[in-house]
């Protein structure tokens, strides 16, 4: 079964950058376009960014666009996302998953049921 392990998250203040990692087995990872998604206190777990199995294509979630970046490495099975400029509200719990393109601009799902311990970013001064 596919599994993920996220790791990367630290507490920071703002406008600091984290990079997160997501080691990715159990399916093919160079098949399949990833996404990261994060979950915040209360709050349902939403999309971040995703990338092309191939690297070349990405999204990004508004409040994404212009301060993360989304990149994997085929070779390792891994998944990354770079977080810069860091806001209080970007604190939450960040997981990393497959996903399944739907018709819609951002309309993307995650592809496996399971999903891995998260990693946890906290952003406060």
């Amino acid at each position: 079964e596919a599994q993920f392990v996220e790791s990367g998250g630290g507490l920071v203040q703002p406008g600091d950058s984290l990079k997160l990692s997501c080691v990715c087995s159990g399916f093919a990872f160079n098949l399949y376009r990833m996404g990261w998604f994060r979950q915040a206190p209360g709050k349902e777990r939403e999309l971040v960014a995703v990338i092309r199995s191939t690297g070349t294509e990405t999204n990004y979630t508004d409040f994404a666009k212009g301060r993360f970046t989304i990149s994997r490495d085929n070779a390792k099975n891994t998944l990354y996302l770079q977080m810069n400029s860091l806001k209080s509200e970007d604190t939450a719990v960040y997981y990393c998953n497959a996903v399944d393109k739907g018709v819609g601009t951002m309309a993307f799902s995650s592809r496996f049921a399971n999903w891995g311990q998260g990693t946890q970013v906290t952003v406060s001064s």
